[in-house]
Order: C-alpha cells, then sequence, then structure tokens
C-alpha cells in the first residue's frame, strides 16, 4: 500500500523520493550498529525538536516498512521484536517519554517528527506503521486519529483505548469505593510528593483488608465497579492460571492480586501516574459527580458481581448498606479546566481513517480490557467499524505478549496493507499466524468480547 502524502510540515523535512521508488537494498543514512545481528543493521538516532531522543534500526535487506513506537529510544534495539522484524527485512524505531510523560498530544505528535527524521535519513518508507504497548499502544491509537496521512495503519498493544479522560475516571472509582469502605483518608486524587510512601500505604491496607471476610468482599466490590479483571500476579511476579469463573474466593484472590499484586500493582501505577498527568492537565482532570456506583455495579461482569454477593453474604455484611454509603459519600469534582487541557491528549472519537488492529490481554490490571469495548462502539458510530479488527491473548498482567504474539499482530496488518482486505483475525487464526512466525511457546489469542466500558467520555 502507497502511504498517503506527508503532511506539509513534514515533507519539508524528508527527501524528495515519491512512494513508489524501491527502498535501498542496503541503506546508507545510519551507522552500522548490533554487530551480533545478522540482519547487519545501521542505526540512526538524534533529538527531536522538543528534545525527546529517537533512534531507529534498519536491516541491510530492508524491505521499505517501518514500524514507530514510543518507548523505542534507549531499550527498543534489544528487544526481541526487534531482532524479529529486523530479520524480516522491516525497520522499527520510535521515541522515549523522558520528555512528554503524560503529555499524550505532543507524544502523539513526536511520532510523526519521529518518522520524518527517519525518511531523512533513509528515504521514504513504503509502509509505515504506528504501534506500541502500554502508553505506546495509546500513543498509537492517537497517531491514527491525529497523522492518518503521515501513517498507513496502527497496531496498538494493551492501550488505554477509552482516551485520557476516561480512563482515569475509572481508576477513580475504584480508588474511591476502596477509600471509602476500606482505606479512609488515603490518597485518591491529591497524590503526595512521596508517591512511594502512598503506594506502600495503599498496599499495606490492601494486605490487612485481604485477611478479612468484610475486606475480602469489599476489594471484590471495587474490582466490579472499577472493572479489574478478576487475575492478577503474585507478589514474586510470576502468573497464576486463570481463577475459576464459578469460585468467589478465586476470582475476589485475582482481584486483590491485580490491585496489589506483581510487579507493577494497580494501586501503584494510581499513584505515580495519577501525580504526573495532574502536572500536565494542571489540576484534577477526574469526576465521580453523578455517578451511581450501584448501577455501575449492576453492569459489572457476572462472574464477579455473583462473587460480590456471595463473599457479602459469607462476610455476614449488607451488600446494600455499602452501596448506600457510597451513594451519600461527597463527590469528587474535576476541574473544567483541566479536563479541558487533558482531553487534547485525547479523547479517541473512532474516526478512523486507516486501518487500525488492537492487541489487548484479558488480565491486563492497568489498561482495563474493558475500554477496548468503549473504543470499539465509537468507531462503530462513526461508520469506521470495517477499519477496526481487535485481538486478544489469556495473558495476566500488563502488556504480557510473547514477541511472536506481537509480531503475528503486525504480520497481520502488513497483509491487510498489502491486499486491502482483512486476513481472518479470529484466534485460531492469529494463533496460527504466530505459530508460523516461530512462537518460543503457545501463542495465547483467545475468543473474547469485552464487557461494556462504564466510563465513556463524552457519554
Amino acid at each position: 500500500m502507497i502511504r498517503r502524502a506527508m503532511i506539509a510540515c513534514l515533507a519539508i523535512a524528508v527527501t524528495t523520493a515519491t512512494a513508489s521508488t524501491p527502498a535501498a537494498a542496503s541503506p546508507s543514512g545510519g551507522t552500522p550498529c548490533l554487530p551480533d545481528s545478522p540482519a547487519r543493521p545501521t542505526c540512526v538516532s538524534g533529538t527531536l525538536d522538543d528534545g525527546t531522543p529517537y533512534e531507529f534500526v534498519v536491516p541491510a535487506a530492508w524491505n521499505g516498512t517501518v514500524v514507530v513506537a514510543l518507548d523505542f529510544a534507549g531499550q527498543g534495539r534489544d528487544e526481541a521484536l526487534t531482532a524479529r522484524l529486523l530479520a524480516a527485512g522491516v525497520a522499527r524505531g520510535g521515541t522515549s517519554r523522558t520528555v512528554t510523560g503524560w503529555n499524550i498530544r505532543a507524544a502523539i505528535d513526536n511520532q510523526a517528527e519521529a518518522l520524518a527524521r527517519f525518511e531523512r535519513a533513509y528515504g521514504r518508507a513504503r509502509t509505515a506503521i504506528a504501534s506500541g504497548t502500554s502508553m505506546g499502544g495509546f500513543v498509537a491509537a492517537g497517531v491514527a486519529q491525529v497523522h492518518p496521512g503521515t501513517f498507513d495503519a496502527a497496531v496498538p498493544m494493551c492501550g488505554g483505548l477509552s482516551g485520557s479522560v476516561a480512563q482515569w475516571n475509572q481508576k477513580l472509582d475504584t480508588l474511591f469505593v476502596l477509600e471509602r469502605l476500606i482505606a479512609p483518608g488515603l490518597p485518591v486524587i491529591d497524590i503526595p510528593q512521596d508517591v512511594e510512601q502512598a503506594r506502600k500505604a495503599w498496599i499495606d491496607a490492601l494486605a490487612a483488608a485481604q485477611r478479612t471476610p468484610e475486606g475480602r468482599a469489599r476489594i471484590a466490590l471495587a474490582a466490579a465497579i472499577g472493572q479489574l479483571p478478576a487475575w492478577g500476579r503474585n507478589p514474586d511476579g510470576s502468573a497464576p492460571p486463570p481463577p475459576d469463573g464459578r469460585d468467589a474466593g478465586a476470582l475476589e484472590q485475582g482481584a486483590y492480586l491485580a490491585l496489589a499484586g506483581g510487579p507493577l500493582p494497580y494501586v501503584g501505577q494510581a499513584m505515580s501516574s495519577r501525580r504526573q498527568l495532574m502536572a500536565v492537565a494542571g489540576g484534577n482532570p477526574s469526576w465521580n459527580t453523578g455517578v451511581d456506583y450501584t448501577r455501575q455495579l449492576r453492569l459489572a461482569d457476572p462472574a464477579l458481581r455473583r462473587a460480590v454477593r456471595e463473599l457479602y453474604e459469607a462476610a455476614g455484611l449488607e451488600l446494600a448498606a455499602d452501596l448506600r454509603t457510597l451513594a451519600v459519600a461527597p463527590r469528587i469534582a474535576a476541574d473544567p479546566a483541566a479536563v479541558e487541557r487533558f482531553s487534547r491528549g485525547i479523547v479517541l472519537d473512532g474516526r478512523l481513517r486507516i486501518p487500525v488492529l488492537t492487541l489487548s490481554g484479558t488480565g491486563d490490571q492497568i489498561s482495563t480490557v474493558a475500554q477496548q469495548q468503549s473504543y470499539e462502539d465509537k468507531a462503530r458510530r462513526a461508520g469506521a467499524g470495517a477499519l477496526l479488527r481487535q485481538t486478544y491473548t489469556e495473558t495476566v498482567g500488563h502488556c504480557d505478549f510473547s514477541p511472536a504474539e506481537q509480531q503475528a499482530a503486525l504480520a497481520t496488518m502488513l497483509d491487510r496493507l498489502r491486499t486491502g482486505h482483512w486476513p481472518a483475525t479470529s484466534a485460531p487464526a492469529m494463533n496460527a499466524r504466530a505459530a508460523a512466525l516461530g512462537a518460543d511457546a503457545a501463542p495465547r489469542y483467545v475468543p473474547f468480547v469485552p464487557p461494556r466500558f462504564n466510563r465513556p467520555y463524552p457519554d
């Protein structure tokens, strides 16, 4: 597929080669790097106008495709996915978040600027794909919306695709319920400068609650309302099997681990990132004014909802009483100016003009999988559903994909661009594609329908 014309402000910075000009067999735009790589790559690096580092790795037999990602610079050249793509003739590169942080719009625009720097060195790419994980997945989806004339496609992985405002409203709900019912006085919005102390206070409070029947019931309630997975990593980082959906205790244990277990607990990220994003927004961009938590429980995952009721009964607690407590609790209001600033970061509106394929883990505690429903719903409402495909892996933890699973997603998109039609994206088809690419472990794509996201913005 020939890429649409570069936007005018970026076209100045690249060479005048046409899109149909074959890519050079031996790119000369960088310097030799990764001497142990059989792809004999060259690398180019530098800084963008705002000081953000960028870096690209290009195989000697470059086929004209480049994958651009946030968080590549500084670590991406040594990743297994990079080695796989180089072996397939694909260049990979991108930026870092060291300057932009939660300034998502700046990170989105930086991907386009980084691509322009790459093309200045190597000539115009035949195909440019925005793809990244975590915040990088969020940024890749933003690139598809903001720069469809610069990139051919996007493959966001484990991104919070409900958008800047919506995903943090959802996180507010979770911590609000926990603070009201389990940990009164712990920070929800105004995170202190000592983020580590705040994180530890939350972890300790959840651990204490987990030791009592009452605490376990309330942890399950918060997880259901906040649409967390009832599956998390153990404290040592190991991955337990998915819980039995009929076992209330196992589901609650999974929810507790999602909140407080593993190397990246939900409450820890809620502390550190909340403080950062409020600095970017210049105030509080989250609110729960007008939110009906009884309704959110009613719309929660049926298995976890049943577990909540069973755990409340076992603890001798009245669920209705706790829901009344939440209903009358003083709400948190947002700063309208902060909402407006943070929404620039971006509100994903579904108006796709280039193909997008998403990859999400069903047990992701940071980018909760329900957000994928919001993204799909907006694309469908905008009449762009044909440009979107969504895939899922049965994996626990944030962005826990194998290199083969990631490569399979990118290979699927390359097929889509080459033919103009979507290849099969069912779980069996994705697993077969990953296996054909040489999966070290059995690929884990599964059929999955995400629950309805309960905090869309704008609603």
